[in-house]
């Protein structure tokens, strides 16, 4: 099987030179100055004091590439990101090829079921930075991340069998999941905070607007009637299979602050805060905490801000001003 990376960026930049470092067959996907370091200078990958620079494939669009029938792509673009990119491929590959999104937020793989026949869910918990063109940091301890992975919206089959067994043969730890859109759900959850830490900074007092936005999501689940794997679980999960690296330079911040820091001119924000905002609109459950964040982020993007640069106190009052209106 060949894995083709979409979106070589933190996480997928990580995916794939493990991948590459344990034998299997690689391709990368990216754009701008990165794909230009990746075809200069090759893939350098960072974790546990070592610096290791990879000779993979890279490309900048699916046009480039002779698809096979093992091929398996993996998307890890920010969401904002994906409509383009599946439309791209599906120009080039057909509809049947197995696209697995190993993205935040659960939007991902409605916008690829739509498009293509063999869709999965992945739930990537990676901590990952890139901010250097053509180089990427894993910062887990024992294993490289959790990639939990089934098909959507539910069930397992033989490509999801497969591609399991190279991530869990290459330093990642996977679960097949029969009902992974569950899982994805819970990551959610955590990744309400990502724009709260791109807006104040990781070491903000933010804690209890975090319990809020976390709140309203719970209460928009129940009233929409979706399933998550519960706080137990997922602590469950983790324990003992993934870390934080101390010898791997600090991370900073998530992948929202990475996209302030890296001045990308976009937040993923509306695909996690946002899909709590939608489901309140859809089942009358007020989000005032989520809107809010909505609104800061964007505005950080059009100011070109720096990650940090706002204040807990700042926030709460956007909040007010939601649930005052």
């Amino acid at each position: 099987m060949r894995c083709i990376i979409y979106g070589a960026g933190a996480v997928g930049g990580v995916i794939g030179a493990r991948l590459h470092q344990h034998g299997h067959d690689v391709m990368l996907i990216a754009r701008g100055a990165h794909l230009d370091a990746l075809r200069r200078d090759g893939l350098t990958i960072e974790s546990a004091g070592t610096r290791e620079r990879l000779d993979i494939p890279a490309v900048g669009s699916p046009s480039e590439i002779e698809f096979r029938d093992d091929d398996a792509v993996l998307l890890t673009m920010k969401t904002q990101d994906t409509e383009a990119a599946l439309n791209e491929l599906r120009a080039s590959a057909g509809t049947k090829i197995p696209v697995f999104c190993a993205q935040n937020g659960v939007e991902n793989e409605r916008l690829a079921a739509r498009r293509f026949e063999n869709v999965y869910g992945v739930t990537v918990m990676l901590p990952a930075t890139h901010l250097e063109q053509g180089v990427v940091t894993a910062n887990a301890a024992n294993k490289t991340g959790m990639l939990d992975l089934g098909r959507y919206p539910e069930g397992l089959d033989e490509t999801a069998r497969a591609v399991a067994e190279e991530l869990n043969a290459s330093d990642f730890s996977v679960i097949l999941r029969d009902r992974v859109m569950s899982w994805k759900y819970a990551k959610l959850l955590g990744n309400l905070g990502n724009s709260l830490q791109a807006a104040c900074g990781r070491d903000g007092d933010y804690g209890e607007i975090y319990g809020q936005v976390r709140s309203e999501a719970i209460a928009c689940y129940e009233a929409a009637g979706i399933e998550w794997a519960r706080d137990d679980e997922v602590r469950e999960r983790r324990d003992g299979v993934l870390g934080i690296d101390r010898s791997a330079p600090r991370r900073e911040g998530g992948s929202s602050w990475q996209s302030l820091a890296r001045g990308t001119g976009s937040i993923e924000t509306d695909f996690l805060n946002g899909e709590i905002t939608l489901l309140g609109r859809l089942h009358g459950v007020p989000t005032p905490a989520n809107a809010a964040l909505q609104r800061i982020a964007a505005g950080l993007v059009e100011r070109n801000a720096e990650p940090g640069s706002m204040s807990a106190d700042e926030v709460r009052l956007e909040i007010g001003s939601f649930t005052r209106a």
